[in-house]
């Protein structure tokens, strides 16, 4: 399987949906025609995105607001608070209806990154589409120009983000008392003498803390002295057993936030279905329509855009279509890789759809979309959780596959750095390709926009162009390498754009990857 990419090069002065300025973004850009899950996993890792069919990298030192990709370590996550509280409120919500519709909408991010809000890119047509159904030749890379070979094999295979910055709690989380603290009084009387005076929410809650760590101290006092009973007084661990100190409580996790929210006694079901969307399968196909309206109506509400505008073809060309191709190796996971929608039902019908790729070391976040009438359950926030503990599912099966990325972290603007709250989350650096933690970026990014983040002034790009002479090129529907292309091709005169996009791409997808010259 080969990827096969068109390089489309610099395009820059245009408008930036970040900071709002019309002449301030610059990128490099190809069209991915169809790429294998490692090729873009590589890719990533050195600074590139795709938005659709197109893979876009800012140029980081050029653009209004440079972007950095982010990451997080899902072995090693920690909730923050404000998640927590987004978890407790949809939690509230399932069981008892609470929340206020409409309420805490706030600006969303989700947009194209490279283009623009609205901008998508335009349909690439070139005849490397014709071009992909039929057999690919191969020259050897050791092959000589002068006795040059072609060898016949089939093609087997052809083919932001947003996030919520964190919207305004429903008045409800503050008012957690309870029925029994009220007391009626009798009318002329005052309160009932036969009932007991009514507390304090926060006393009766500090009490039945108090209650419990009891309990639990006695169930480990309990249980030392059975494994005494049971220990011979000459073993050293005796002692070890009878002085063992009660564990403090242990904070919930995330899986234990999410699944005492899922109960079947609850007044709102929600059910997050995975489905693969390139190529489509049957659930993606059946649900396509409704998921569509969804996605219209979140853009005339969030992005204000006219009901013309975000039509169908619009909606596929940006979130269904994809160049990844859908992998199942035996040591991946159920689900294979490549790219999918996850939705989210609420009581038979679709709320949110959050459009990821599974790649072999993550989960990519790609985009968010979700019904207007439920943004008050903050389901920006609450979907890149779930999306975290997706990853950690994934992980007890596929070892590598441990980090999930959130796509661009831009420190310049506000209303992106909430990004950074998901711990431990790291920076990719824009000139060694290295991740670091963001706590130690976050002072040069504050002198600076853009900054070498990687620490080791002497730390150089491990994976940069070494020797042009082995890119791979697709010419006339045969692979070659490039001092094979260059000799046949005798007028030609693209060396630049070639060393280009190999010094963006690396050494190694540059060998791997086919780039297609007419």
């Amino acid at each position: 399987m080969y990827s096969i990419v068109e390089y489309k090069g610099l395009k820059s002065d245009y408008h930036c949906g970040y900071c709002g300025q019309d002449d301030g973004k610059a990128s490099m850009g190809m069209w991915a025609h169809t790429m294998t899950v490692q090729d873009y996993q590589d890719l990533i890792d050195r600074g590139w995105r795709r938005s659709g069919m197109y893979v876009y990298k800012p140029v980081m030192n050029r653009t209004c607001c440079p972007q950095y990709a982010i990451r997080c370590h899902i072995l090693d996550f920690k909730l923050a608070k404000s998640s927590k509280k987004v978890l407790k409120k949809m939690t509230r919500f399932l069981f008892k209806g609470e929340g206020a519709k409409g309420d805490g909408i706030e600006p969303m991010d989700s947009y194209n990154e490279d283009i623009g809000i609205g901008h998508q890119p335009a349909t690439c047509t070139s005849e490397v589409n014709i071009d992909l159904e039929k057999p690919l030749k191969i020259v050897s890379l050791e092959e000589i120009p002068k006795s040059a070979e072609v060898l016949e094999n089939p093609q087997t295979d052809s083919a932001d983000d947003n996030r919520d910055p964190g919207q305004k709690h429903s008045s409800a989380e503050a008012n957690d008392s309870t029925e029994s603290c009220k007391s009626v009084p009798k009318p002329g009387r005052g309160a009932d003498p036969n009932k007991p005076p009514c507390r304090k929410a926060k006393d009766v809650r500090r009490e039945r803390k108090l209650k419990k760590l009891l309990q639990k101290q006695q169930q480990i006092e309990m249980a030392d002295v059975s494994q005494h009973q049971e220990t011979s007084c000459d073993s050293p661990n005796t002692l070890l057993l009878q002085h063992r100190a009660p564990q403090a409580n242990q904070p919930k996790s995330l899986e234990e936030f999410i699944s005492e929210s899922l109960s079947p006694d609850a007044v709102h079901q929600l059910e997050v279905r995975l489905v693969r969307s390139s190529p489509p399968n049957s659930q993606f196909t059946a649900t396509f329509q409704e998921s569509y309206q969804v996605y219209k109506r979140y853009q005339m509400a969030i992005h204000k855009d006219p009901p013309d505008k975000p039509t169908e073809q619009q909606y596929t060309r940006f979130l269904c279509q994809s160049p990844l191709q859908a992998e199942n190796p035996p040591d991946g996971p159920d689900s294979g890789y490549g790219s999918f929608h996850q939705q989210y039902w609420l009581d038979g019908k679709i709320i949110a759809v959050g459009v990821i790729d599974i790649l072999p070391r993550c989960v990519s976040s790609v985009y968010l979309y979700y019904d207007p009438d439920y943004a008050f359950l903050s389901l920006g926030v609450y979907s890149a959780v779930r999306e975290i503990a997706f990853t950690t599912e994934l992980q007890k099966t596929v070892p590598d596959l441990c980090y999930y990325y959130m796509g661009f972290y831009i420190h310049s603007c506000p209303k992106m750095k909430y990004k950074g709250q998901y711990h431990p989350s790291y920076l990719l650096c824009p000139e060694t390709y290295i991740w670091v933690p963001i706590e130690k970026c976050k002072t040069k990014l504050d002198q600076s926009k853009y900054s070498r983040l990687n620490e080791d002034p002497s730390a150089e790009d491990e994976n940069s162009l070494q020797n042009l002479n082995k890119v791979l090129i697709l010419y006339r529907n045969t692979v070659m390498p490039y001092n094979i292309y260059r000799k046949r091709q005798k007028r030609v005169n693209d060396e630049a754009a070639v060393q280009q996009y190999a010094s963006l791409v690396g050494q190694t997808c540059a060998e791997r990857m086919v780039l297609y010259r007419n």
